[in-house]
Parts: C-alpha cells; structure tokens; sequence
C-alpha cells in the first residue's frame, strides 16, 4: 500500500474557480447534463452559461419542480428542459437528437438508503448507464463523461458496486461505439464539500446541541469543491479519447480533524460505523496503477483496450506499478483553515456524490 512514489501534493493543483479557458473547446457546441437539477447539474449549467458560448445546454431530470425553480432562476435562451428518466430509453433518445457532448451525472446516492432499496439502486445506477450508452450511440453523440465516485473502488456497499458495473459499462461502450464516433469515459472522485449529501451539514446543524456525532475517530475521507469536480470532468470531456477514467489529485481529512475545523467547542460522539460505510476510501488502486499515468493535476487510468487508433497517446508520467491513491495514505492533507475557507465556496442542492 505504498504511495509516497508518486506525489499528490504538487505544485500543479487543480484550480478552485472555473475560467473562460477551461470551457473554450465547448463553444457552438450543443452540451446535456443528466441529473441536471442535482448541486453538480446546477453548478454546472451556471459555469457554462456564464463561462462559455455553448450554443444549447440541455437539463434533462424528472423532477418538474426543480427544473422549474431552475428556470426561473437562470434567464437563458441557450438552456433547455427535459424531463425524463435515465430508465426510460426512449426518451433519452428523443433528448439526445443533435447533442455533442453528454455528462451523465443522474443517480441514486446515498449509501444507507440504497441497501435497503438495492433493486432500485440497479434500475438507475446500472439499466440508467445501459440506456445512455445505447441511446448516445444511436444519436451518434461524440463524447460522454459519466460522473464516478471512490466508493466504486473495492466496493463494499451497494451504492459502490452499482457504480463499479457503470464505470465498466461506460468503457465497454466504446468497442460498441469503435465504427462510429461516440466516446465513453469516467470522471471519478471524491466526496464534495458543503454539499447536502454531505456530513458537513449535518455537524453545522448539530453544532448547536455541543456534540457532534462521528461513525469512527480513525476514518478519513477525500475532500474537493464542486467547482473542482466541474472541472475535472471538463478535463475528461476536452483530453478524452475513449476509454479513459479520470481522477483528481485532491486532499484527505481525517474526521476527528473535520470536527475541530467547523465545531472545535463541541464533543465527539461515536455513534459506530453505518451500513455500508468505510474507514478509509480509495481513487485509485495497485491493479490500476499498471496502466495510470501522472498528468500534473490529475490521474489518468488508461483502458486496458485502447480505442485511440490512429491519434495520440496521452502525455504523462507512469506511477509506480505498486501505487495506491487512498485517502489514509495520501501525502497531501487539508488544514481547519483551508477547510473553512472551502466550505464559503458556493455549493447547495444535492450531493453528487454522497458522503
């Protein structure tokens, strides 16, 4: 479980504020997010409206309400609605006519729920994933990132293996894609901060009662923004060539330390490990480390099958084939300070990836 070989806490980070620069590439494109009403689809939909001159940007949800309040809210000409579900093949078909780029952020999330309703976790995370591949391709879409997440790494609840299935049909998709154009790839990262879905807003309500409740004083989780996981999956959707899977180089926290920084005054209750939980989470494994490479601010796990063909391969440095991305081993840690700093970053809604 070696990690020091390959340095996470470099000089090349990945930027908090998403720039005109980082979303050019989508100019006069038409672009959909799935889940788009989520805190990622919102935030998403602000960047590019206001960043980049996207000709169409498509919300596609089933929740009337929310796309609603959003329409209310973002006064845009570019921005379309659709509601629909990534169950329904049919309508991801209609959705999809004349679309250039798809992220596929819809999906169940939260860990104790899904075990407890694991056949709907099924429908969405892996029938969904099966239905935006199928429908991507028959719309001749040209690139499609889907949202990943740690707990698809070794899995030990539902939630993560429903999201392993999808990340490996996401790369399958593109052998069934090879003759034509569309291309299929996975961002995958850690917990967001602020976030609904997140602990962070359960210690801040607690806050009050002096006692703050905690699964297990040793766990340590991943931490980034939600700006940051924008723009690794615009990184995703500009560098792609198939196949790939993207991670971000992005601090842990220990939990113990997540109560001092938002609460320092109150106890610690342990309260035990829930259903379906981890001590520590992983980005990345040895088993994957053969085929990543170091790209600065990122990861990148090439497929074990390339798609590329003709074109380049991506630039990197390979890490050391015994390398273990993990939230308990990793050289790069978050202070109290940058903490709160982070937590005044522009967040709400629901989670995209749940804590």
């Amino acid at each position: 479980m070696k990690n020091s070989k390959a340095s996470t806490n470099g000089s090349k980070r990945i930027p908090l504020t998403i720039t005109p620069d980082h979303v050019s590439f989508l100019n006069g494109k038409s672009v959909l997010v799935t889940g788009g009403t989520g805190s990622f689809g919102k935030r998403f939909v602000d960047v590019l409206l206001s960043q980049s001159k996207v000709k169409k940007l498509i919300v596609f949800s089933r929740d009337e309400l929310k796309q609603s309040e959003m329409a209310a809210r973002v006064k845009d000409q570019r921005l379309r609605f659709f509601i629909g579900d990534v169950r329904d093949l049919q309508r991801l078909q209609r959705a999809f006519h004349g679309v250039d780029y798809v992220v596929h952020a819809a999906a169940l999330k939260q860990v104790p729920t899904l075990e407890y309703n694991p056949f709907e976790a099924v429908l969405t995370n892996i029938v969904g994933a099966e239905n935006i591949i199928n429908a991507a391709i028959d719309q001749n879409v040209k690139k499609v990132v889907a949202l990943s997440t740690d707990k698809a790494v070794n899995p030990i609840n539902l939630y993560g293996a429903t999201k392993l299935c999808a990340e490996k049909l996401f790369i399958a998709g593109n052998s069934y894609a090879a003759a034509m154009d569309t291309r299929f790839s996975v961002a995958r990262y850690g917990n967001v901060i602020g976030s609904r879905g997140s602990v962070i807003p359960l210690f801040l309500k607690c806050r009050k009662d002096g006692v703050l409740p905690i699964t297990d004083e040793r766990m340590t989780r991943f931490w980034l923004t939600l700006d940051q996981g924008i723009w690794l999956v615009l990184q995703a959707l500009e560098l792609m060539q198939g196949g790939e899977t993207f991670v971000p180089k992005i601090p842990s926290m220990r939990m113990t330390d997540l109560t001092k920084a938002i609460a320092p005054e109150c106890k610690i209750k342990v309260v035990g490990i829930r259903p379906g939980e981890k001590l520590h989470e992983v980005l990345l494994t040895e088993d994957e480390s053969v085929r990543a490479i170091d790209m600065g601010g990122l990861f990148l796990i090439q497929p074990n099958f390339p798609w590329w063909g003709k074109q380049a391969k991506p630039e990197g440095t390979p890490v050391p084939a015994d390398f273990r991305y993990a939230s308990d081993t990793n050289d790069w840690w978050l202070t109290p300070a940058e903490l709160r700093s982070m937590i005044g970053e522009p967040q709400g809604g629901e989670s995209p990836i749940a804590a």
